[in-house]
């Protein structure tokens, strides 16, 4: 949608990120099956004219085809932006990706504790380089000194207990070509400076956020309860 819809300066931009389709499910041999009659999608950036232009691409569609899916664009609504502060604690709409993947080795694919000082230090390596990517002020990005991502130990041992995971190997599709990646999923709290948290909230957290990693929102939160309808310009001035 993006190639197709010819505005060179968002063609290849990365910092955006969105969720899996969300409705009513059932997992079969066959796949994912939806019952319900409409689904959602949440896509999020702190470019407005980013988003515009994404809608405006996606409403050119009388329908889109997602494997036997059949989807036509209804409606959009815009979540009111919730409070985040330095320590906000967050749920992972998708799962976070910490390492990039290589044709030659199974690095992507290596289990790195979430408890780990590792697991914080390759997360903030990748914010940064992005924040500095995306053109944040670099002042704002010099005075970062604080990161620290501390998972829910209560969650995590509960899981270890009955036997699940947090931590699953996920298809990865760039430049046509197929990666294994490593994919956590878990509720955490991030003490960062406000501008980090703001940035990771709209674009993100990890690696491949633009192809639906690392999405995140706040615990405790009811997006249905603070929706709006949301506007934007179906043409180009």
């Amino acid at each position: 949608m993006l190639v197709k819809g010819g505005q060179k300066e968002f063609i290849d931009y990365p910092f955006y990120n969105f969720s899996g389709l969300k409705g009513q499910t059932k997992i079969s041999r066959q796949g994912l099956h939806f019952y319900s009659r409409r689904v959602t999608l949440v896509v999020a950036s702190n470019n407005k004219a980013f988003i515009d232009y994404f809608l405006r691409v996606l409403f050119t569609f009388p329908k889109v085809d997602i494997g036997n899916l059949m989807l036509a664009p209804e409606a959009v609504e815009l979540e009111d932006h919730p409070e985040i502060t330095d320590a906000s604690r967050y749920i992972c709409i998708s799962p976070i990706v910490v390492l990039q993947p290589s044709l030659y080795d199974a690095e992507a694919k290596k289990f790195i504790s979430p408890e780990t000082d590792t697991f914080s230090d390759l997360l903030f390596e990748s914010t940064i380089q992005r924040m500095e990517q995306s053109g944040e002020d670099p002042q704002k990005i010099e005075g970062i000194g604080k990161f620290q991502l501390v998972p829910d130990e209560d969650y995590l041992n509960k899981i270890r207990e009955s036997q699940k995971k947090f931590a699953r190997i996920y298809p990865l599709y760039d430049q046509d070509l197929k990666y294994e990646i490593r994919g956590y999923t878990f509720p955490f709290v991030l003490y960062a400076p406000k501008v980090v948290q703001e940035f990771i909230f709209t674009c993100g957290l990890g690696q491949f956020c633009h192809k639906g990693f690392g999405m995140l929102d706040i615990a405790n939160a009811d997006p249905s309860k603070r929706a709006v309808t949301y506007e934007f310009a179906e043409t180009t001035a």
